[in-house]
C-alpha cells in the first residue's frame, strides 16, 4: 500500500502542485485500495486539467468581466458588523472601490482582536476598555475655574483612576504635548492647568471645553471596540486600526488578530500578507452580498495589485503608470500627458501586449493571434 502510495505520488508530482496531492494523501480513508487510490489521483489530475486556461486566453477581460457585472448590483449602504449597531463597516460597492482603487485612508478601518486563551466575560470587557480610545470625559469629576490664580482644575473621579490604573503624571506630560503654552501640574487626585502667560478669563473657558476631549487612556484610533460571539469564542471587534499598539498586549492572539486595512498590513507584515488581504477582504464582500465567484479571478487582480513589488490600486496613479507600453497608458486617462513624457524621454513601444495592438490595427497576441508559423528555408548547395 506505501509502496503503491509512493509511486502514485511520484507519477503525479510533475502533474499536480505539491499542496494538492498533500491534501489528497490526507483525505485518502485509511484501507482504500491501490486501484481506488489511483482511480482518485486520476479524477482530482482530470479536475486540475480542466480548471487550468487554455493558451492565449483574456483572462484579464474575462476576470474583469467577471468581477464588474455583479458588483454593479451591490448594494450602497454600511452594514452593522454581527448585527451591532457601534461598529458600522462599509460593504458593497464602496468597500469594492476602496480595495480596488487601493486607498490608504479608508472610510472604515476595522480589526478582529483574537485572544490567545478563553477568558471570561469580565476579563474579556477590561481588556476591551484597555484597548478602547478614551477621552477625559470619561473620568472627569468636576472641573473649576480658579479667577484670582488663573488656574484650571480638573479633578478626576478615583473610582475610575482604579479601574483604568491610571498615572497621573503621564496624563499630565500627555495635557502639556498637546496644550502648546500651559503648564500641567499634578496633585492627589486632580490636575491643575494654567498658561505660562498671564492669559485672559475668555481662553480659559474656552479650553475648559477642549481639555474634555483629549486622549487619556487606550489605543489612539481606536473608537470603539465591541466583543462578539465566534463559534465558541470571543472576539473584540473594533472601528479603527492599530496593529502595533494593539501586538504590545499580551493577551492578544497576535497570529489570528487581522486588520481591514491594506496598507497597514503591508507595512506591518509585508507584501504576501497585504495580498491576501485584499484578495480575503473582496470574498467577504462578494459573499455578503451573495455574489458567487470564481477565486481565480480575485487572484488574479491581487497579483495585478501586488506585482510591482508594492499595492498599487487599479487606477491612473497605481498599475496604470507602471505599465512598460506608452500606448497603453495613453488608452486609461491623460494621454497627453504620457504622450509627452514618453516623447522627451524617447520611450520605445514593442507592442507586446492587447491594447497596443488594437491602437495599431494588428493582430493581438491571444487566442488564435498567439501562435505564430515559422517558415525553415532550406538552402540548396551550390
Amino acid at each position: 500500500m506505501v509502496i503503491m502510495m509512493e509511486k502514485l505520488i511520484e507519477k503525479y508530482s510533475n502533474k499536480l502542485p505539491r499542496k494538492l496531492i498533500d491534501g489528497l494523501i490526507e483525505a485518502i480513508p485509511k484501507g482504500t485500495t491501490p486501484k481506488k487510490q489511483e482511480q482518485l489521483f486520476q479524477a482530482v489530475y482530470d479536475e486540475y486539467s480542466n480548471s487550468l486556461a487554455e493558451p492565449g486566453q483574456c483572462v484579464g477581460i474575462i476576470a474583469s468581466e467577471s468581477i464588474g457585472e455583479p458588483s454593479t448590483q451591490m448594494t450602497l449602504n454600511t452594514f452593522h458588523l454581527a448585527g451591532v449597531a457601534e461598529v458600522n463597516i462599509t460593504t458593497g460597492l464602496p468597500r469594492l472601490i476602496e480595495i480596488l482603487d487601493g486607498r490608504k485612508s479608508i472610510s472604515t478601518a476595522s480589526m478582529e482582536i483574537y485572544f490567545n486563551q478563553n477568558y471570561d466575560e469580565k476579563e474579556i470587557i477590561k481588556y476591551a476598555s484597555k484597548i478602547k480610545e478614551t477621552s477625559l470625559r470619561t473620568f472627569l469629576k468636576e472641573m473649576d475655574i480658579d479667577i484670582s490664580t488663573n488656574t484650571l482644575k480638573v479633578v478626576l473621579a478615583e473610582d475610575k483612576i482604579d479601574e483604568f490604573d491610571l498615572d497621573l503624571k503621564s496624563i499630565a506630560k500627555n495635557f502639556e504635548k498637546y496644550l502648546k503654552g500651559y503648564k500641567v501640574r499634578t496633585e492627589e487626585n486632580y490636575l491643575l492647568i494654567k498658561h505660562n502667560k498671564e492669559g485672559n478669563l475668555n481662553e480659559l473657558y474656552k479650553l475648559k471645553e477642549k481639555v474634555k476631549d483629549l486622549y487619556v487612556h487606550g489605543i489612539k484610533g481606536i473608537t470603539q471596540v465591541v466583543p462578539v460571539k465566534k463559534e465558541d469564542e470571543y472576539v473584540l471587534v473594533t472601528a479603527g486600526s492599530n496593529y502595533k499598539e494593539v501586538f504590545k498586549f499580551d493577551f492578544v492572539d497576535k497570529e489570528r488578530t487581522v486588520s481591514n486595512d491594506v496598507f497597514e498590513t503591508e507595512g506591518m507584515f509585508g507584501l504576501e500578507a497585504a495580498r491576501n488581504l485584499i484578495i480575503n477582504q473582496i470574498i467577504a464582500v462578494l459573499e455578503e452580498q451573495g455574489v458567487p465567484l470564481d477565486i481565480r479571478h480575485i487572484i488574479l487582480v491581487a497579483d495585478t495589485m501586488s506585482m510591482s513589488g508594492e499595492v498599487l490600486g487599479i487606477n491612473r496613479y497605481g498599475i496604470v503608470k507602471e505599465k512598460p507600453s506608452v500606448l497603453a497608458r495613453i488608452s486609461f486617462e491623460t494621454p497627453l500627458k504620457h504622450l509627452i513624457s514618453a516623447a522627451l524621454s524617447g520611450e520605445v513601444d514593442n507592442l507586446n501586449s492587447v491594447i497596443e495592438n488594437v491602437m495599431v490595427n494588428q493582430p493581438i497576441p491571444v487566442g488564435t493571434g498567439l501562435p505564430h508559423l515559422i517558415t525553415k528555408v532550406v538552402q540548396t548547395k551550390k
